[in-house]
């Protein structure tokens, strides 16, 4: 049948989506299950601790920028591809200041929001045919990004520790499967893609791990992707960064560092992000950029900008970071005092807790939207939802469909804990009530 035969017009898609019939992503069934809970029970309150947006404004001296960059005629305009020059500056002597020696905006490309960072890094590098190695579990969002530009991916485990399903562990605990990621290594791979701090295990990768990733990489010729998101939100000692590996510093002339204004200042619905690299390669992430979308939004570009000198003036990213060690201590708690075990997180906004413990009633009904998912943790998250009244989400969608049963994440849910205490507080309340159910 020749292409004018065919009626419907929707015949006409990208096979790349190929969607399921009535198949929905996690976040909208998770949440429209969080709605209908709700609807059908106006007195209880639904706690949701499932997707990572914060339930609080940025700072004052933050929502304050916005309101003089509107009232700047240049800054309601189109802003250039590159970026605004004043955050452009402000970027760079951030990084100058994490990395100890100097940044040059030539390394500093603005991008909307760090997803479509990363898409420009992929669209800037790969084409058909091209594979990149991903560790699962992985960011949903990175999968599509990669496959939509023709390439490959590769998934290499970071392996699930087993003293979980009894003990609380730590992000070491967490180990990548260095055989396989070596066994992965061909010559159609040209790009590596780190998470650190990771979402959702919070593991912080260590500079031994860094090192040993870095040799790899430069040993391959690939290209380090490392998305550090929430930079800003770590609990260890040090942050150790594969751009800064004093034990390896040529890693820096192939790694393309992600940043989020969006995660740093609560304010993610702003979409102003920022890839960090060699000039020699972040060209190339702003040539795709300029073809994705120009430019990001120009009043939010001028805020960024304004709000980094006065969060250093303030102290904002390390009183941040004291708030949220203070939010974790005041979470944990419940599933401590239940004896169910959960991963520290090293960094980041989430706690993965495993509830093999908690006995959901053997005969209790699933709709078949989350029967269909056929994983142990779409139907806890459900369950959750139901009849304690607090929302996480299932973390088998961060690894590929085929690892999923039998996966020890499926006895987990990631709750987010970038909430106001009052909330984290009333899901304490209610996550108290899994007592009856171990």
């Amino acid at each position: 049948m020749s292409r004018s035969d065919r009626k419907d017009p929707a015949s006409l898609h990208n096979p790349y989506f190929n969607l399921k019939p009535g198949q929905k992503d996690i976040w909208t069934l998770i949440n429209e299950t969080a709605a209908k809970a709700q609807a059908d029970d106006p007195n209880t309150k639904i706690v949701n601790l499932g997707q990572g947006f914060f339930s609080y404004n940025p700072p004052e001296f933050a929502i304050q920028a916005v309101d003089e960059a509107l009232h700047q005629t240049q800054f309601n305009q189109y802003a250039p591809a590159r970026g605004n020059i004043n955050l452009l500056k402000q970027i760079a002597n951030h990084y100058s200041k994490s990395y100890g020696r100097e940044v040059p905006i030539e390394e500093v490309q603005i991008t909307t929001g760090a997803n479509e960072g990363m898409f420009s890094v992929f669209f800037g590098f790969l084409t058909p045919g091209d594979e990149v190695i991903v560790f699962e579990p992985f960011f949903d969002q990175y999968i599509p990004n990669i496959e939509m530009t023709g390439a490959k991916v590769k998934y290499v485990k970071i392996r699930y520790p087993e003293k979980l399903n009894t003990e609380t562990v730590n992000g070491e605990d967490w180990e990548i499967d260095w055989e396989s990621l070596e066994s992965s290594i061909s010559d159609k791979v040209k790009m590596v893609v780190i998470n650190t701090p990771h979402n959702p295990i919070g593991k912080i990768f260590n500079k031994q791990e860094l090192h040993r990733l870095g040799e790899l990489v430069i040993k391959h010729n690939l290209i380090l992707v490392s998305d550090e998101v929430y930079e800003n939100l770590f609990y260890t000692s040090e942050f150790p960064r594969p751009a800064t590996l004093e034990s390896l510093p040529e890693l820096r002339e192939r790694t393309l560092t992600v940043g989020s204004a969006g995660k740093s200042f609560a304010a993610t619905g702003w979409r102003v992000g920022y890839i960090q690299g060699p000039a020699s390669l972040i060209k190339y992430v702003t040539a795709a950029h300029t073809r994705i979308c120009f430019s990001t939004p120009a009043p939010l570009q001028q805020a960024v900008a304004q709000a980094f000198p006065q969060a250093d003036k303030l102290n904002y990213f390390e009183n941040t970071r004291k708030d949220y060690a203070r939010k974790y201590e005041l979470f944990v708690k419940v599933f401590d005092d239940l004896g169910l075990p959960y991963t520290i997180a090293d960094g980041g906004y989430f706690l993965l807790v495993n509830l093999s413990k908690v006995k959901m009633p053997n005969d209790y009904e699933f709709p078949e939207d989350i029967l269909s998912r056929g994983t142990l943790d779409f139907k806890l998250a459900y369950w959750l939802i139901k009849e304690i009244g607090v929302v996480g989400i299932p973390p088998t969608e961060f690894v590929i469909e085929k690892n999923r049963v039998g996966n020890g994440l499926e006895n987990c849910i990631r709750f987010a804990v970038c909430k106001d205490d009052t909330i984290l507080e009333e899901a304490v309340k209610k996550l108290a009530m899994l007592k009856d159910y171990l």
